[in-house]
């Protein structure tokens, strides 16, 4: 999944499966869509489990029961517990399923943190690497002559985000359409960043997970907890007319 620069701006845009919807038929995995309400129905499965199952870690959910529910109420039959019942016991499961997640994320965070240091440490080593007050680290790719931006400025820029295995995760460059947003409506270490380019500049940033989005990183995506990210950032224009 790729994430677009409003991930800076705390949202994370995410795409699910949509299938079979514009055909007739079609076969996906071991379930035959033959006609649209197949589609339909899968379809509504599948966003049920990805966009709000599997986010708050609820996967040991039976899904032959599940199915089984939904059937009952679309049928209107009796339900085999009561509406208190029901309420209180996915209420408990949630709150279990949320600090299990919680528990992940605070080891996965603690690891992220140490595999950033370690990077970061070597990293700084590097010819033309330098390193700000705040662990900010950066290197210029390509000067420019035109203004710096300040913190309340809007930007233009061409940018690819990247994790540290090298996995890119965003990258305007592929959809050959430059962002325009607030600087300082991001993340700090772009805030930062950006505000020591010059118009037409190039840098490649290399930002520690708490100039990112520390503990609380976009649901659903690549980048996680404490995770250091690595940008190259073309600044295209400061305060670009609308």
């Amino acid at each position: 999944m790729k994430l677009t620069i409003k991930t800076f701006c705390l949202f994370l845009a995410g795409s699910f499966l949509f299938v079979g919807c514009n055909s007739n038929s079609g076969s996906y995995g071991d379930v035959s869509l033959e006609a649209q309400i197949d589609s339909v129905s899968y379809s509504m499965g599948y966003q049920m489990g990805a966009m709000s199952l599997k986010p708050q870690g609820m996967t040991d959910v039976k899904p032959e029961l599940l199915a089984a529910g939904i059937k009952a109420a679309l049928e209107d039959t009796s339900a085999q517990l009561s509406n208190r019942e029901m309420q209180r016991l996915v209420r408990q499961y949630q709150m279990q399923a949320q600090q299990k997640m919680q528990q992940k994320r605070m080891k996965k965070g603690k690891e992220n943190a140490k595999k950033g240091e370690e990077f970061l440490k070597k990293n700084k080593e590097k010819e033309g690497v330098k390193v700000t007050d705040s662990g900010l680290q950066y290197k210029v790719l390509k000067e420019g002559s035109g203004p710096s931006p300040d913190s309340t400025d809007k930007v233009k820029v061409h940018y690819e985000g990247t994790l540290l295995d090298g996995e890119v995760f965003d990258s305007s460059y592929e959809r050959d359409n430059p962002a325009t947003f607030p600087l300082n409506k991001v993340i700090a270490g772009w805030t930062e960043g950006v505000q020591l380019m010059k118009e037409g500049a190039k840098y490649k940033f290399f930002v520690p997970g708490e100039l990112a989005y520390g503990n609380q990183p976009p649901q659903g995506g690549p980048i996680g907890a404490n995770e250091t990210l690595i940008f190259e950032v073309e600044l295209l224009e400061v305060n670009p007319e609308e």
